[in-house]
């Protein structure tokens, strides 16, 4: 991977994502549904539901959005039927694309998909064409301009808590933890009032892909604008070095 922060590309998205905040809490919304429908309410009891919690946190979703929108879920009879779906394909420069998507029409949702990467030059791939490229990790980033604690303090209270990796970069420490360790790792923060940047378990690309040809690039940003405008998808993950915007 390049020398660029992974810092200041999710602070990136972040800051392009605040201008639509509602549609990151509709995107949470749907996981907290799905996560409730399938594990029941209670986040001690089910892992996926302490998960999206984590993440809503993370975005800065309040508390009591949070738990309306566990109750509503928790007795929605017959409500959306949300689906997971996932699509992975292939992008101009040799990049890989995973979607993730909750959908209650997987027709459109499969159509609406494969446009964007036809769109860009890409095309759909058949399931685990490109996934085994990457590793399925929970990732927490923590500013340092946001964090009072030593750094080697916040290492050792990490890997206590059971987190895998800790890196020191210029403006920011990444933790990677096992999905299963994620959230432990995140109430272990909690406790001592450490503020996350991000918070998620994610699909972490094993190596990153450097795209130089102009076109390519611009084709592989019209699918990734074209994905993240869908309101049925939910993450997109890749392998692209994408260049750090000043």
């Amino acid at each position: 991977m390049s020398g660029h922060s992974k810092f200041a590309n999710i602070k990136h998205k972040k800051e392009k994502n605040d201008a639509a905040k509602g549609k990151i809490f509709t995107i949470i919304g749907r996981e907290l549904a799905v996560a409730v429908k399938e594990g029941g309410p209670d986040p001690a009891n089910n892992f996926k539901l302490a998960t999206v919690i984590a993440k809503a946190k993370a975005n800065n979703m309040p508390n009591d959005t949070i738990e309306r929108g566990i109750k509503k879920a928790s007795g929605a009879e017959g409500g959306v039927d949300y689906k997971n779906i996932t699509y992975e394909g292939y992008g101009p420069g040799g990049t890989a694309i995973i979607v993730e998507a909750l959908t209650d029409n997987q027709n459109r949702t499969a159509s609406n998909v494969k446009a964007a990467f036809s769109k860009g030059n890409g095309n759909v791939g058949t399931p685990g064409c490109v996934s085994y490229m990457f590793d399925n990790k929970g990732q927490i980033l923590i500013d340092k301009e946001e964090c009072s604690m030593a750094s080697d303090d916040l290492m050792m209270l990490v890997l206590d808590a059971g987190a895998d990796d800790f890196n020191e970069e210029e403006d920011s420490f990444e933790i990677l933890t096992s999905p299963d360790n994620f959230q432990a790792v995140v109430e272990a923060l909690s406790a001592q009032k450490i503020a996350t940047a991000s918070a998620e378990v994610t699909m972490i690309p094993q190596n990153y892909v450097e795209v130089t040809d102009p076109e390519n690039v611009k084709c592989l940003q019209r699918i990734l604008d074209l994905l993240d405008e869908d309101d049925d998808v939910q993450a997109v993950y890749h392998n692209w070095d994408e260049p750090e915007e000043n």
